[in-house]
C-alpha cells in the first residue's frame, strides 16, 4: 500500500491510497479464471479530498485490477462518506457507512490508514501555508490528536515535552513522592 498526500491551489487536500496485490505464482478460484504469477489480482485506488477540517468534500475510486466481475460494484456507496470528518472513530465511520457487504474489504482498508496519510499531510501543510503567506501561527491551546497515541508521543516522552511542553506530563513513578 502507497499513501500520499497533496495540498490543492483551491485550498482543499487530497489523500490517495493505493494497493497493488500480486503473487509470484499462479492459482486458480474454483469456477474462476486462472491467476497468473506476477499479475495484479487487485490493483485499487481512492482519492479522498479533505478540507482544512479534515471533513470529506469528496472521494473517487479506480479498480483497475480486480478479481471478480462483481467487484465492480464494491465502491457503489463510498459516496456516503462525504461530508464525514476523518478523526477519532474513523473505523466506526467507514464500517457504519461502507462496511460488510455494503463494500469491499481491501478498500476500506486503504481507508482506514488514509486518516494516518491525512494526519501526516494537513497540519504540516497547513503550517507551511501560513509561512509561505506571511501568517503567524495559531496558539496551541489544546494537544493535537496525535498525542497519547504512539510511543513518540506518549505525554511523558521527551518528544512532548520538546515539541509540546504545555501537554507534557512527567511520568509519576510509585513510591517517589513525585
Amino acid at each position: 500500500m502507497v499513501y500520499q498526500g497533496f495540498d490543492r491551489e483551491d485550498g482543499l487536500w487530497d489523500i490517495e491510497a493505493e494497493l497493488t496485490d500480486v503473487k509470484t505464482y499462479g492459482f486458480s478460484v474454483p469456477n474462476e479464471r486462472p491467476f497468473p504469477a506476477n499479475e495484479p489480482i487487485h490493483g485499487l485506488r481512492i482519492r479522498v479530498t479533505l478540507n482544512n477540517k479534515m471533513v470529506i468534500q469528496d472521494i473517487a475510486t479506480a479498480m483497475d485490477d480486480i478479481p471478480h466481475p462483481e467487484c465492480a460494484g464494491a465502491p457503489h456507496g463510498m459516496h456516503k462518506l462525504i461530508g464525514q470528518t476523518m478523526g477519532p472513530g474513523w473505523r466506526k465511520v467507514i464500517n457504519a457507512h461502507v462496511g460488510g457487504t455494503e463494500g469491499c474489504t481491501h478498500l476500506r482498508e486503504l481507508l482506514f490508514n488514509m486518516a494516518t496519510a491525512a494526519y501526516q499531510t494537513l497540519p504540516a501543510g497547513q503550517w507551511h501555508r501560513r509561512v509561505q503567506a506571511g501568517e503567524p501561527q495559531p496558539e496551541v491551546t489544546k494537544p493535537p490528536y496525535h498525542l497519547g497515541q504512539c510511543h513518540s508521543w506518549a505525554y511523558d516522552s521527551p518528544t512532548v515535552q520538546r515539541a509540546y511542553p504545555m501537554f507534557f506530563k512527567p511520568k509519576v513513578v510509585e513510591g517517589s513522592g513525585n
